[in-house]
């Protein structure tokens, strides 16, 4: 069965991790395009000035102090969006907490405390929303919130990988079941690099200085518009900043030398001048209600991201910006001087849009089959 999200106007949505950083972002853009929210976290104070403010502008917003960790709290979230707002179209798994130190001097309930908020509480979220759809008939979207690290690891964050590893592997599991059962509910995984949230001021921290998130950073903002993206579009996973990318392939195919370069390198660029923030929000609340860090700066927008969100668009434009060039360069002139930098500015767009929209490519190429026999010989 297909899935059909609704436009954000018309939906109720339950975002988890909503006090502070992307999860506070995404509750404020959702609410401002006029979706109902239904904001869950640890920290009631924060959550109930945040559904102030969301409300006094026009909104429609619930707060529901919950810990995702334990099941019988995300069963009083849905419980509650229900009752507010009679259902849910989409669930958001966003709450988390973050850990950096060597993994030999993590204390054993430190990392199981940690894998309870950021895995299991996507694990109840996630089932609750499932239940919630096939109860009331209809579909809906859920959409987890991983991590660049969903795909390699990161020295001194080593029990914050392995959960947005974790995290994946259900992901993908899920949306392979409910594929099967042809249910109409869309399973998203958003993957964001280094975000300037408040996560490392957050975060538990073994180390001798101040947590930091290596450059490039992005602003919370953007990963909110992909999330947001995702509640309306189906899609498989989004992935916000590029730089993730190039660490990515290096695991899958040169693993021992990415491991030894990112060994060495890693460790500096998870530390950060300035004086050690000593609280942390493993166990209780942080400091809730900012959506950026007030030590780090952020990227306002993902190119990356935006090509992803519009597939069909990249290879169109992508396809045509370099057929377009080798009709005004020439054949001749193109295999002479131009083919190396057209093929390797155009093969990682041309490929990868391919790869997410195959039929698309397929009737471009049938379309201009001239064209498209120059543009394979220039990317030979």
């Amino acid at each position: 069965m297909a899935v059909k999200l609704k436009p954000l106007a018309d939906q109720v949505i339950v975002i988890t991790g909503a006090s502070s950083g992307i999860g506070l972002a995404t509750a404020r853009k959702a609410a401002k395009a006029g979706a109902a929210v239904v904001l869950a976290a640890r920290n009631g104070e924060a959550l109930r000035a945040i559904c102030e403010d969301i409300n006094a502008q026009g909104g429609r917003a619930h707060a529901v102090v919950a810990d995702v960790g334990e099941r019988d709290d995300v069963e009083k979230i849905a419980r509650a969006a229900v009752a507010r707002f009679e259902r849910i179209d989409t669930w958001i798994n966003d709450a988390g907490v973050g850990l950096y130190g060597e993994l030999t001097e993590t204390a054993p309930e430190d990392h199981e405390r940690l894998f309870q908020t950021n895995y299991f509480g996507v694990v109840n979220g996630s089932l609750e929303a499932v239940k919630h759809f096939r109860h009331r008939g209809g579909g809906g979207a859920v959409i987890n919130v991983g991590a660049a690290v969903s795909d390699f690891a990161a020295p001194l964050q080593g029990a914050y990988s392995a959960s947005k590893h974790a995290v994946k592997g259900f992901t993908d599991a899920l949306r392979m079941e409910l594929a099967r059962d042809k249910a109409p509910i869309s399973i998203s995984l958003v993957k964001p690099g280094s975000v300037s949230s408040p996560f490392a001021d957050h975060a538990r921290n073994l180390m001798d200085k101040a947590a930091s998130a290596p450059r490039p950073r992005y602003s919370p903002d953007v990963v909110a518009d992909a999330i947001l993206h995702a509640a309306t579009h189906p899609i498989r996973d989004l992935s916000v900043g590029s730089a993730g990318r190039p660490i990515t392939i290096g695991a899958a195919t040169i693993p021992g030398l990415t491991d030894k370069v990112l060994g060495r390198v890693g460790p500096r660029l998870s530390r950060r001048a300035g004086p050690k923030v000593e609280r942390d929000n493993l166990y209780e609340p942080g400091v809730d209600g900012l959506i950026d860090s007030e030590h780090l700066s952020g990227r306002k927008f993902s190119l990356s991201a935006e090509a992803q969100k519009r597939p069909g668009l990249t290879l169109g434009l992508g396809a045509l910006a370099v057929v377009g060039l080798a009709a005004f360069l020439g054949r001749e002139t193109l295999a002479r001087n131009a083919r190396p930098v057209l093929a390797r500015a155009a093969r990682p767009i041309l490929l990868g849009a391919a790869m997410r929209r195959p039929l698309a490519a397929a009737r471009l190429a049938a379309k201009h089959p001239r064209q498209t026999a120059r543009l394979a010989a220039a990317l030979r």
